[in-house]
């Protein structure tokens, strides 16, 4: 009778056939797996399956009786969310307006084609469905992903009755619930998942748009390619991390002192005795208490105490406690954790993964849950302990009102690897919960010793309960001797240890995540995708101990938009956003307020981080080097233009503009710095630019309209082509200029030079074909150039105005190599390496100083047979290339420095057009016939007073040797020796003694020639040392003139002179005041022997000037005190005075100004002399009232 009774109601739920009158139900579940495991416990395993439009989408069918009905089921599900929210029409692209405006655009829910056919796939079942029940996850994404289904079906079938099934689980029992108790969906909250979704969307676009553009360009070499985005959820959870490594990084230790008592009970049992007072920060203090105890320590037992200590078991199970204790217990990150949790819930082995509860619900089966692991050899025995005496879970404080807390619910042994182990750990933890704490005895014996208390503790376990089946917490027994009250024992030992606090640790993963639910930021289905998406943009990092430590990029960010003064690496505004989501849900806020408030607020912080962009550089150039100067104004404006290609001069993008006159034109971003422009004629009626990029050289196509007539026939009147160089005839037709100036009018054919000029000048950005190239002395052959990575040159054409342009030379292809070659130089020549214009050899085409190898082809060798090294820094590292954007002289040209960070490197510094003098880039040797040191070697390298290389310098100052090359040391200023040769003097030169010092540029060499006649000696000052060479730069008859100078700092100068231009007999005639007898480095007197010094009345050789001032004696050399003016003793003499007449007046006052010379030139003594005119040089008037003017 009974087994009749179930066939009459299986043939009635479950009815294997289907009658033409049958209501047809729509299932729709999240995932396919989902559904596939629902339509199964429905059926019990009878359902059908058939294929639907998507491969990925199956759809279930099967007969079962719901809404009191026999029904067809049609199960199905989509792949998550089925809609996407996105900007209306062109909007959703990059460069389609300003993102301040992304604020208040339209937006709309649509299909991507992804899930077009999954969009087929409901059209047509909803048809012909009498009603749709959504089986989606009951959680605020899954409430929002079942309307998106609503919104799709009901645009097909509009009165169509919609049911929600809720549940927690895939079981029999769960399903069964679900189909009795369907409901209607919950609009509210969806709608705060809308509510998210367009403020997500509208502040990243916003945010992620003018962090990435601007930045890429402010940054090229660092971020060129690097996606630089922004969440509100992504900045806080940085932030943290950011928090946590600055609170590390300042934190400063502060030292403690602690007491500690040893007592060895017995040969085996030990008893350490811990301070009451815990620790002291004062020395002094602790020092004292120990010296008290060190001298009475004799300790008294002063209390025992025995009591019962239990460890609590966990809780059960929530999303967050699951990825905290799955991060610390199974190292697995939350993404990870999350995705086997998910896994492991669609094929029905655990609950739904995604809840906040953390309460068992009264109603659910426990001891069945339990019985169902009595089966395994590892924890079954456990399993079936706990059903003796009845599941007793330790329930916490949390409830979703949705989902029970993370349990098992049928047994396994079939999974493998992490998804075993996070199983296991879900069904013990469950257990655990279900079992009893463990239990022990504590107890504490205190004693006194000189009045200080300290305490011991031991433990006995007497119950272990849950911990026997959860190996993850450890409670461990500490075994103490057994003291009475009044005892008194010796220490072994009382010790004073010294200690200091340490710093908080950095954060790891289970931190982050339970930081982030303490401040609001996501949900506990949102937390691991957040902290991987950190990660994924390299704005932090994991060390090697698994903690999070912020990168450079995220470092920085942090730190500029903290200077702006809205912290909005902090969590506040989110965690007010999350608030506000959970008021939606409760129907307590409505949605449209929540988002009219959140965009408002968030459209005044975008407005300020605009303005004050630069601070965000200025944080950011700390750590990825020197920021290009943009200015935000501008920037704003142009983020909105749709690059056609990157600029060739400057490296800024190039966007298609409009004439002012009317027309198009392609300019470079950095105008006025850079002027690059393509210029299209007046035929072109409209231009935009395409999405569709070349497949060469990636540059955006252009898509043209010409006028009739106007091109070639074989050229459409609607055409979208290159404009790069890629696309010949469009070059051709639309006369392509890439190096004219900016103009309203389109330049003319004759304008250009013809087709030929055209030719030279258009830039094609693609590897040239391999070509043949022949001199005099060897045959034709065809021959692919090749840079020094291996790959084939790109043929370029230089833009610039210069001697140059128009010029085609090589570069490398993948701009990694520093390869050069000029394309009209001969096949002999094709083995260079150096990126620059070729130098030794004496030096072709140089643009600098020849070598020395004898004038602009002189020989010297093939320079290409031994190519020089790459431009090497100080460091031993490549150096970079880079151009001067500063105005003046050198605007625009390029020099090398290092590439480390500022501060991080060397000074190292060369100019890239300087190769030639040497035909290395490195500046480091003569070369083949190139510069040439100070001696007569020819191939030495110039060696600098301190042993190293020196290093090649041009002098900018405005003066006569403007632009001229100079060595000097090679290390930093307060470490260099001073030492200076000119670049273009050769050594002949050297030892004549014609090196001038120049503008000003002050040098010392190691050996220089004297200017006597055996010219051997060197010319040194009064300190015993080398002099120095200067030039007279001061305008008046020595101006160019060369003398030789004290070569120590002005506060350590022994004030020496000498005129490079006078030969020793002048030097012996009395034309010098000097130092002693005998060679240039002692200077002759006026005596008529010309032995003997001119000697100042302090007893020292006196020093030798000349009249500046306009006058009759202009130009008149004399000698004077060489001591500073506050210690001089005011010797004067004229240096043109003979010995015989006897006027060696060495006590002449050196006040004595030269208005006081009588016209025999002789000092008067006692009477003033008479006044003479300054302009005729006759007694009587002053040059104010000179009858002769």
């Amino acid at each position: 009778m009974i087994r009749n009774f179930v066939g009459i109601l299986i043939r009635r739920k479950y009815c294997s056939y289907a009658s033409a009158d049958m209501v047809k139900v729509l299932n729709v579940a999240e995932k396919n797996d989902a559904a596939k495991t629902i339509a199964n416990v429905i059926s019990r395993g009878s359902a059908k399956k058939r294929e639907g439009f998507s491969k990925f989408n199956k759809i279930y069918e099967f007969n079962y009786n719901i809404l009191n009905k026999n029904c067809l089921m049609m199960m199905t599900s989509v792949s998550g969310h089925l809609l996407e929210m996105d900007f209306v029409g062109q909007y959703n692209k990059w460069y389609s307006c300003s993102p301040l405006s992304l604020f208040d655009l339209p937006i709309e829910k649509k299909c991507p084609d992804k899930f077009a056919d999954i969009k087929r796939t409901l059209e047509r079942e909803v048809r012909q469905s009498q009603y749709l029940i959504i089986w989606t996850d009951c959680d605020r994404e899954g409430e929002n992903i079942g309307h998106e289904v609503i919104q799709v079906c009901k645009a097909v079938n509009p009165n169509i009755p919609v049911y929600r099934a809720r549940f927690s689980e895939i079981t029999p029992q769960a399903v069964a619930r679900a189909c009795s108790n369907l409901v209607p969906p919950d609009q509210r909250t969806s709608d705060a998942v809308d509510v998210r979704q367009e403020l997500d969307l509208r502040i990243g676009a916003a945010f992620t748009r003018f962090q990435t553009m601007r930045l890429q360009k402010i940054f090229p070499e660092a971020l060129a390619d690097k996606l630089i985005s922004y969440g509100s959820c992504q900045f806080p959870t940085l932030g943290f991390v950011v928090e946590r490594y600055k609170q590390v990084q300042a934190f400063i230790p502060e030292p403690f002192w602690k007491i500690k008592v040893t007592h060895m009970f017995d040969e085996e049992t030990k008893c350490e005795f811990s301070w009451k007072r815990n620790r002291l920060f004062d020395h002094n203090a602790c020092l004292i208490l120990y010296e008290q105890c060190v001298e009475n320590p004799q300790a008294t037992v002063m209390e025992v105490k025995c009591k019962p200590k239990s460890k609590w078991r966990p809780t059960p199970l929530d999303t967050v406690e699951m990825e905290k204790l799955a991060s610390r217990k199974l190292r697995l990150s939350a993404k990870e954790t999350m995705r086997i949790a998910e896994n492991l819930y669609t094929k029905g082995f655990i609950s739904y993964p995604r809840t906040e509860t953390n309460i068992f619900p009264k109603d659910l089966d426990l001891a069945a849950l339990v019985q169902e692991q009595s089966r395994d050899p590892n924890w079954g025995g456990f399993a079936s302990g706990i059903l003796q005496d009845r599941p007793n879970p330790r329930n916490g404080n949390k409830s979703d009102q949705a989902h029970p807390p993370i349990h098992p619910i049928k047994y396994t042994a079939t999974l493998q690897g992490n998804d075993a182990r996070l199983y296991e750990f879900i069904v013990r933890h469950f257990l655990a919960t279900c079992s009893k704490d463990a239990q022990g005895q504590e107890t504490t014996v205190t004693i006194n010793i000189a009045d200080e208390m300290f305490t011991a503790q031991g433990l006995m376990i007497i119950a272990r309960n849950y911990l026997d089946v959860y190996p993850y917490d450890r409670w461990n027994a500490k075994t103490i001797p057994v003291y009475q009250e009044g005892d008194s024992f010796q220490p072994n030992s009382i010790d004073m240890l010294f200690s200091e606090t340490s710093p908080p640790p950095l954060l790891t993963e289970a931190d982050l995540i339970a930081l982030m639910e303490k401040h609001g930021i996501g949900t506990d289905a949102t937390h691991a995708e957040h902290i991987e998406t950190i990660k994924t943009r390299m704005y932090i990092g994991v060390n090697n101990d698994g903690r999070f430590v912020p990168g450079q990029l995220g470092m920085g960010l942090v730190e500029g938009y903290d200077a702006m003064g809205y912290e909005m690496s902090k969590p506040h505004l989110r965690s007010e956003l999350e608030a506000d989501l959970k008021r939606i849900c409760e129907g307590k806020k409505d949605k449209n307020v929540v988002l009219t408030q959140q965009v408002a607020k968030y459209r005044d912080v975008f407005k300020v981080a605009c303005e004050q962009a630069l601070k965000i550089d200025q944080a950011l150039s700390q750590y990825l080097g020197e920021a290009k100067e943009i200015p935000v104004g501008e920037e704003l404006e142009r983020l909105s233009v749709v690059p056609v290609k990157k600029c060739s001069n400057c490296g800024l993008e190039m966007t298609l503009k409009t004439k002012k006159s009317g027309g198009f034109y392609i300019g470079c971003q950095g105008y006025p710095s850079c002027r690059s422009a393509i210029w299209f004629p007046d035929f072109v009626l409209d231009a935009s630019v395409s999405d569709v990029k070349c497949e060469t050289c990636q540059a955006h196509l252009v898509n043209f309209k010409f006028k009739m007539g106007s091109v070639p026939p074989m050229l459409p009147l609607e055409y979208a082509g290159c404009v790069a160089g890629c696309d010949e005839l469009l070059a051709e037709s639309l006369q392509i200029n890439h190096s004219a100036p900016p103009s309203s009018q389109r330049p003319t054919q004759q304008m250009m030079g013809g087709h030929t000029r055209q030719e030279s000048q258009r830039v094609p950005l693609v590897t040239v074909q391999p070509f043949n190239r022949q001199t005099d002395n060897q045959e034709s052959a065809g021959q692919e150039v090749v840079c020094n990575c291996g790959t084939s040159a790109l043929l370029l054409t230089v833009k610039k105005d210069g001697p140059n342009q128009g010029r085609q030379f090589y570069k490398c292809g993948g701009s990694v190599c520093n390869f050069f070659l000029w394309a009209d130089e001969s096949q002999n020549n094709t083995l260079n390496n150096s990126r620059g214009p070729p130098g030794g050899g004496g030096g072709v085409n140089s643009r600098g100083p020849s070598g020395g190898g004898g004038g602009v082809r002189g020989g010297g060798g093939d320079r290409f047979q031994n190519p020089g090294p790459e431009v090497t820094c100080n460091c031993g590292g490549p150096a970079r290339l880079l151009r001067v954007t500063k105005e003046g002289p050198n605007k625009d040209r390029e020099f090398y420095s290092c590439s480390l960070p500022r501060g991080q490197g060397c000074d190292f510094f060369q100019w890239a057009d300087a190769t030639d003098e040497n035909g290395d880039r490195s500046f480091r040797g003569g070369g083949g016939g190139g510069q040439q040191g100070i001696t007569n070697k020819g191939n030495q390298e110039v060696m600098c007073n301190c042993g190293t290389q020196a290093k090649l310098l041009t002098v900018n100052k405005e003066g006569p040797n403007k632009g001229r090359t100079f060595y000097a040391c090679a290390n930093p200023r307060d470490q260099s020796c001073n030492f200076f040769q000119w670049g273009d003097v050769t050594n002949d030169e050297n030892r004549g003694g014609n090196l001038s010092g120049g503008a000003g540029v002050p040098f010392v060499l190691s050996r220089y020639q004297g200017t006597h006649s055996g010219g051997d000696s060197d010319v040194m000052c009064n300190c015993g040392n080398p002099a120095k060479m200067l030039t007279v730069n001061k305008d008046g008859p020595n101006k160019g003139r060369t003398f030789y100078a004290c070569a120590n700092p002005r506060e350590q100068s022994c004030n020496f002179f000498q005129w490079g231009d006078v030969t020793n007999d002048e030097n012996s005639g009395g034309q010098f005041g000097g130092g002693g007898g005998g060679g240039g480095s002692r200077y002759q007197g006026t005596q008529s022997g010309g032995d003997s010094d001119v000697m100042c009345n302090c007893g020292n050789p006196a020093k030798m000037l000349m009249v500046n001032k306009e006058g009759p004696n202009k130009g008149r050399t004399f000698y004077a005190c060489a001591n500073p003016r506050d210690q001089s003793c005011k010797f004067f003499q004229w240096a043109d005075e003979s010995s015989s007449g006897g006027n060696t007046n060495t006590g002449v006052s050196k006040k004595r100004t030269l208005s006081m010379l009588d016209s025999s030139g002789v000092t008067p003594t006692k009477k003033r002399a008479a006044r003479k005119c300054g302009l005729c040089g006759e007694e009587g008037h002053t040059k104010r009232t000179c009858p002769h003017k």
